[in-house]
């Protein structure tokens, strides 16, 4: 039996980053964790990735959170270097 942790060392993206996809999209990681598999190997996939992390920041700075909107740019910057590099496509 696979557990959580299986599925997303399966996965093509980091926890961090399906955790950003749990937050903006309000599912369980474990459904997170096939958004982000499905959208990483779509054509504009990473661009909707890169929207939802941009989302969670926005939404974090909205609420003042500066913490988390700081975790979240960390994650993104992040993404989109492991993205320029080709290390999902």
């Amino acid at each position: 039996m696979l557990t959580l942790k299986d599925c997303i060392d399966l996965c093509d993206l980091t926890e961090d980053e399906i955790d950003a996809i749990a937050e903006h999209e309000h599912v369980p990681e474990i459904i997170a964790v096939e958004i982000a598999q499905y959208l990483a190997h779509l054509p504009k996939g990473p661009d909707a990735i890169r929207r939802f992390i941009g989302d969670d920041i926005r939404d974090a700075e909205a609420r003042c959170d500066r913490a988390h909107a700081a975790k979240l740019k960390v994650i993104l910057r992040w993404f989109e270097h492991r993205y320029a590099a080709g290390c999902f496509l």
